[in-house]
């Protein structure tokens, strides 16, 4: 998309300290202008992200330059050196501004993780640390082996090497994205883990999705069957527990939904809501594997609840494709089952008065 097919939608960004998580605001001053920066050019433009076909690489560059690709990353190395409870606050603060922005480079920390964590490889970690704390190499997420319930994606084990069979339902950044950090199901109970390029494969079947929000994260499906891995592309097997990988990545995902509801209390102003959002983030901080799922469905509620609050306060305009009342509902919309897990979808129904 030309650079210059980017246009302001709602004005300046209404910054609300008192609705900032504590967390970001614990922030060195430097990268905390950064991402305010960034958050407020992500919410001048999202309007037209959203109509986009896909994310504009001067976003992602933006969040390059901005160290964000080497978040957890040490300063020295390019990085903001940023914990895990930051991390979520930073998330909250751009998806306020931009989902599909932020989403698909939160798809990214899957593969630094991976660089950081000793227990990867030491000649891969090496080879390619630069680059993706950098963000010269970005990377997205094949996650179906993490899912409870049967068997998505398997790996067996071949010769020297491993097969992929099964699918992907939802693959983000396809097209965009350099690498895929992918989790299947392996033999007894575990799962594999592997560096796959974002590319055709043999035996690799690519379906695109048209999502009704987020669609500018160029989304795919995709199918695997008989897909060969080198032995080398391996970055871990690990003991597969159903009970925590229930649980897996909830918290910083549900950044997104609080995102969301952020927006709409910056739109509306000071109202009961804003209460809300403090009690949801604080919900979800302070949640144990067990009570999360329903911390994650009280923050997707809230930013449905939130959206539509909006929608009214707008009056007619809300009515218009486009508007950021309407965008925001149908984001909230897509949040309500983006990594979901059934006792998400329970508890949501629950709240929803649909539990029957």
């Amino acid at each position: 998309m030309p650079e210059g097919a980017l246009a302001p939608t709602v004005g300046a960004l209404a910054v609300r300290p008192d609705l900032d998580a504590p967390a970001l605001s614990s922030l060195p001053p430097a990268p905390l202008a950064r991402i305010r920066e960034l958050s407020e050019r992500f919410w001048r433009e999202a309007g037209a992200v959203d109509a986009a076909q896909v994310v504009p690489a001067s976003h992602l560059n933006a969040l390059a330059e901005a160290g964000l690709y080497g978040v957890c990353a040490p300063a020295d190395e390019g990085g903001l050196g940023l914990g895990y409870g930051q991390v979520c606050a930073v998330v909250e603060e751009l998806a306020a501004g931009c989902v599909a922005s932020t989403f698909l480079w939160a798809q990214h920390l899957r593969l630094l993780g991976a660089v950081l964590s000793r227990e990867t490889p030491a000649p891969w970690r090496e080879q390619v640390r630069d680059e993706v704390i950098s963000g010269r190499r970005k990377g997205g997420v094949v996650l179906t082996g993490l899912m409870p319930g049967p068997v998505r994606l398997a790996a067996q084990p071949e010769g020297h090497g491993w097969r992929l069979r099964g699918e992907a339902p939802w693959v983000s950044g396809w097209g965009i994205v350099d690498r895929l950090f992918v989790v299947a199901r392996g033999p007894d109970s575990t799962t594999v883990e592997f560096d796959m390029e974002a590319r055709e494969h043999p035996g690799l079947s690519v379906a695109p999705a048209r999502l009704s929000a987020l669609n500018a994260t160029s989304t795919v499906s995709l199918r695997f069957d008989g897909v060969a891995m080198g032995a080398e592309q391996v970055l871990g097997v690990r003991p597969y527990e159903e009970a925590r990988q229930a649980s897996e990545g909830l918290r910083l995902n549900g950044s997104f939904a609080l995102g969301v509801a952020e927006r709409c209390c910056r739109l509306l102003g000071p109202s009961q809501l804003d209460s809300e959002l403090l009690a949801r983030r604080e919900q979800l901080d302070t949640a144990s594997a067990e009570d999360m799922p329903a911390a994650r469905a009280a923050a997707c509620e809230l930013a449905v609840r939130a959206a539509h609050a909006v929608a009214v306060s707008r009056g007619s305009r809300a009515a218009l494709a486009g508007d950021v009342a309407e965008r925001s509902t149908r984001e909230a919309s897509v949040l309500l089952v983006f990594g979901s897990r059934p006792a998400i979808k329970s508890e949501l129904l629950r709240r929803l008065h649909a539990d029957g």
